[in-house]
């Protein structure tokens, strides 16, 4: 993962987030959701704070920063310190994994997706949740980047660069969910949730084993 020590040293700045932009929090929630699988033999690789995994009833987390760990731990989530590109599970033992906000930190993600692909069980889902690059939002964040606590190593990713990455390791039979129709700070209102891509600034996109 690309320098993890912002969220080492900022976990709490961070887990505020959420609660401060909660009508961006819960569509980007609701659009992970809808590609979730009903299956609980899930992991989500860059749990962070938790904020995903526990109310969607995800009991198992990875993630490098033993701060964000700790809270997790605090909202019922296990947390196993690890990164993407080296998962410490075994061949084919989950159902999904999930990947939300963390693509734009690692250090490399064609290596992350492999890994998933071999944690999976057959016909498991690999799930990413993140901001478009080509979006109204994502070339905000690349803007002022430099300005961020947290993103001033992250190289977003467009949708086709996420589908093709995908391609590589193999997952197949995509779904896309979209939402956020500008930056979570401005947002008042939960946003809907939306087929496909385009439109919404976050996207979520579930691929096959």
């Amino acid at each position: 993962m690309v320098n993890f020590k912002p969220f080492e040293t900022n976990a709490l700045k961070y887990d505020e987030w959420f609660d401060m932009n909660r009508s961006a929090y819960e569509s980007e929630l609701q659009a992970v959701r809808d590609l979730l699988p009903k299956s609980k033999n899930g992991v989500e690789v860059g749990v962070g704070s938790g904020r995903f995994a526990s109310p969607l009833g995800i009991k198992l987390g990875l993630d490098p920063s033993r701060e964000m760990g700790k809270l997790a731990k605090k909202r019922g989530v296990k947390v196993i310190e690890g990164v993407a590109e080296l998962l410490p599970f075994d061949d084919m033992q989950f159902d999904f994994v999930l990947i939300v906000t963390t693509i734009c930190f690692l250090d490399d993600v064609e290596k992350a997706f492999k890994e998933a692909y071999r944690v999976l069980k057959p016909e498991g889902y690999l799930i990413i949740g993140f901001i478009d690059a080509e979006s109204s939002v994502g070339k905000l964040y690349e803007k002022h980047k430099d300005e961020s606590t947290f993103y001033k190593d992250a190289r977003f990713y467009s949708v086709k660069e996420v589908i093709s990455y995908m391609k590589k390791a193999h997952f197949r039979d995509f779904n896309f969910k979209q939402t956020l129709s500008q930056p979570g700070e401005e947002l008042k209102e939960i946003n809907p949730v939306k087929d496909g891509y385009g439109e919404g600034s976050f996207v979520v996109v579930r691929g096959v084993k």
